[in-house]
């Protein structure tokens, strides 16, 4: 892997290391890309409107390592996230995902499905993070068919499976539909403290036993990565087209 694309720092509020601190661990791993994604304002602690809005002014190299600006935004009632449209339009990566603090899990797979289909319908949203948490319950195949319908990315996250217990099968069945449908994955450390960056042994097991080949990796490959990043400028200038009439 050449790439983590869900990474955390201090600015989250319950991660533990600096930005620097990150990259310099990330370059030890022989990683060349990290996008920087602290939790959206609705997390307890989490950064707020304006640490988005002046990422711009970190370096595009840290110790190194090229640095993309991004977040991981906190779905909210009916698929609303937690940062503005115009704070999103700042940002180059845009994780969404299911935390308590913010939603509850519904009673219902298609209620938490169809919410989380919402979010990933905003077209600033490229990934939702941990989607196989078994706290919110989904239906695999209709998320992946909608990430597939809209050219989104699936993540299957390193840290679930040791801080969401139970997330091994939810995961196994999601990259299962990837394979079956063609889809992008990114395998993400979504590391809290500088030694995790670059971790996805656990996350690993999923994508052996999935049979997922290598060319359906987005993070396997910086290039891969800057090629789906390059498509997400041409989604959005067409959504801002399409908006202007």
């Amino acid at each position: 892997m050449e790439a983590d694309l869900h990474v955390h720092t201090v600015a989250s509020g319950h991660a533990y290391s600096t930005l620097q601190e990150v990259a310099r661990e990330a370059k030890k791993k022989g990683l060349k890309l990290l996008a920087i994604t602290e939790h959206g304002p609705a997390m307890l602690g989490g950064a707020c409107s304006i640490y988005f809005s002046n990422m711009r002014i970190i370096p595009r190299r840290v110790e190194g390592v090229e640095i993309i600006r991004g977040v991981e935004a906190n779905i909210l009632e009916d698929g609303a996230l937690d940062l503005s449209e115009r704070v999103l339009n700042r940002l180059e990566f845009v994780l969404a995902g299911f935390h308590s603090e913010c939603i509850k899990p519904r009673d219902s797979v298609e209620e938490n499905t169809r919410i989380l289909i919402k979010a990933l319908e905003n077209p600033h949203v490229d990934v939702i993070s941990h989607p196989g948490n078994p706290r919110y319950q989904i239906d695999p195949e209709q998320f992946v068919r909608a990430t597939k319908r809209l050219g989104k990315v699936v993540e299957i996250n390193n840290s679930s499976f040791r801080v969401r217990k139970g997330s091994y099968d939810n995961c196994l069945e999601i990259a299962r539909w990837a394979v079956r449908l063609g889809v992008m994955i990114t395998i993400n450390s979504d590391c809290h403290i500088s030694y995790d960056v670059g971790e996805w042994q656990l996350a690993g097991e999923i994508i052996k036993e999935a049979r997922v080949p290598e060319e359906l990796i987005l993070n396997a490959k910086v290039q891969r990565v800057k090629d789906y990043l390059q498509k997400r400028r041409r989604r959005l200038e067409e959504y801002a087209k399409r908006r202007s009439k």
